[in-house]
């Protein structure tokens, strides 16, 4: 790059960016996520360089998002057609925690004046660093539009130079805190402009805030933790109470399914020293609506799965084993009690009925397409009014996922016990820069140099993560074997393809090493919500800058 940053005027654009960006309350999954369009225009559309070159920013809409979201998009058209891409997303958590100072939420300087009225009621450390002045407060400070306003904040002066060497695109997506509607949506904008510019993706680097266990080192993370969301769906046999061997509890069933997956560490990879954390369940609900003596029908639940390496066919394959050896244990259970039961009773040993009987989503699909010609077409048009639900906002994704198959249980030929399992949205890839390092290049090498220019510049080390553990939109950055992956999620997850869907080909077509590079952050999600102001200002920010000159030189 032949232009210098000035970073003396870096810093102050940063700032004001920041308190302007954060002003714009985009609270997540709601209206509220459309007043980054002013926000936007003001932002990018006032600047020269993209007066003059309107085909290079935008506001892209998201294929059929229910909200009608749009992606912001700008990009600095240097020479050649290498290009670096930096994401961050734009929505924030709601602000119910801030009780009282909701109203202040969105002011930093506001906020910081009303906590110091409360100090003593935070927890020690949000007092320590309020106190110590060094830190900006406030929702969307840390996560994340402080690391957008970092990457806008250079965009800007890189639109200055008119012998920029290389391309830059600065995307900021919505839905982060949801489903990622916004990334998936910007996968399809990259592949767009890939083709329409001949553009050759060299990096992506995110901004989201780092989180350190040494205070005195910060973070790099080339790459980002997966996301795998099974369900445990069990049919029963009902009975009276009163006659509980005529029966199998779903109930029951379903208690040695969450031990054996609770906190399974089968299911928890490991890679070069780090290690996903122990699965645990998310939700869990049987059918019964309201009190009688009968045993409930159904029984269901899904439990949040992160991954290193995984896929999606090897966590199901281990799902699959526990819920057979759960059946097994029920099953064995039920008939050593009956048999205790009969000889209390004076009656000969018999034998119950049950016969462990585990499917996948697909496999049941099939039987019943087999069993039912209409079946198909009621499933479509049943999915239909669930869908039309789910987008008015009176059904949650887990619910739509559950009446699907309580309707195509009670559509089947027969009624014994079944557990059926397989995945409930969302769907985040596990990716990382472990491919890219062994064939060489800029990812192999990047960090190194990162470390030492901070060492050198700020006296700062970092230290190298391969896997952010907070879960980020760089998981759509990398994909392979994506026909494979398709055809299991098609077969295992009932909304994939209909109202939820991942371009997996696309991500493929532009798939390239990922980095995280954000300014050390406290209490994502919480009302002490803070940034470091120098990583925020200064050190972050040349990084950054450091970082993208590398890949482009």
């Amino acid at each position: 790059m032949s232009r210098p940053v000035d970073f003396a005027r870096l810093k102050e654009d940063i700032q004001k960016t920041l308190f302007d960006y954060v002003a714009a309350d985009t609270v997540t999954d709601s209206e509220h996520e459309h007043k980054v369009g002013a926000f936007f225009e003001q932002r990018i559309g006032s600047l020269p360089y993209f007066k003059e070159h309107p085909e290079y920013w935008g506001m892209y809409p998201i294929p059929n998002d229910y909200r009608g979201r749009h992606v912001c998009w700008s990009m600095v058209k240097g020479k050649g057609n290498r290009t670096v891409v930096l994401i961050h997303h734009y929505d924030v958590v709601p602000v119910e925690d801030f009780k009282t100072l909701k109203e202040y939420a969105f002011k930093p300087v506001e906020l910081k004046e009303k906590l110091e009225e409360i100090a003593e009621t935070l927890p020690e450390d949000a007092c320590k660093d309020l106190k110590d002045g060094g830190w900006f407060f406030g929702r969307g400070v840390c996560d994340m539009k402080g690391g957008g306003s970092i990457q806008y904040s250079l965009l800007t002066q890189y639109s200055e130079d008119p012998d920029f060497e290389g391309n830059v695109i600065v995307i900021g997506v919505p839905d982060e805190e949801n489903l990622s509607a916004g990334m998936r949506g910007a996968i399809l904008l990259l592949n767009e402009l890939k083709d329409k510019y001949g553009l050759e993706y060299e990096f992506m680097f995110n901004s989201e805030p780092h989180q350190r266990k040494d205070f005195s080192k910060a973070v790099f993370s080339c790459g980002s933790i997966g996301k795998l969301m099974p369900f445990v769906y069990i049919r029963g046999f009902l009975a009276h109470v009163g006659k509980s061997f005529e029966g199998i509890n779903p109930v029951g069933i379903m208690g040695d399914v969450v031990s054996g997956l609770e906190l399974n560490m089968d299911l928890a990879d490991a890679y070069a020293g780090e290690c996903a954390p122990g699965p645990t369940w998310l939700y869990l609900k049987d059918s019964k609506i309201s009190y009688d003596v009968s045993m409930p029908l159904n029984m269901y639940g899904c439990l949040s799965v992160l991954t290193l390496i995984q896929s999606p066919q090897e966590l199901l394959s281990k799902v699959k084993v526990v819920c057979e050896d759960a059946f097994d244990k029920a099953i064995a259970r039920a008939q050593r009690s009956y048999e205790i039961f009969l000889k209390n009773t004076g009656r000969e040993p018999e034998q119950l009925p049950w016969k462990t009987n585990v499917k996948t989503f697909g496999d049941l699909y099939r039987q019943i397409s087999a069993q039912d010609a209409s079946f198909e077409a009621d499933y479509k048009a049943f999915d239909a009014g669930l869908q039309e639900q789910f987008l008015a906002g009176k059904l949650s994704i887990i619910d739509y996922n559950y009446k699907l198959l309580d309707f195509m249980m009670d559509r089947r030929a027969g009624s014994e016990p079944t557990i059926v399992y397989g995945l409930v949205p969302p769907y985040y890839p596990a990716v990382s820069n472990f491919e890219y390092e062994k064939q060489g290049g800029i990812a192999a090498g990047l960090v190194d140099t990162l470390t030492k220019f901070s060492v050198e510049q700020f006296g700062l080390d970092y230290e190298k993560e391969y896997f952010y553990t907070g879960i980020s939109d760089l998981s759509y950055a990398q994909m392979k074997d994506a026909k494979d992956v398709r055809a299991a999620l098609e077969d295992s997850t009932p909304l994939f393809g209909g109202v939820y869907d991942v371009p997996l080909e696309a991500i493929e077509a532009i798939s390239m090493p990922v980095m995280n590079i954000g300014p050390w952050g406290k209490d994502f999600h919480k009302m002490t919500e803070r940034v470091l102001i120098e990583d925020e200002l200064v050190r972050t920010p040349a990084i950054l800058h450091k970082a993208i000159c590398e890949v482009l030189k």
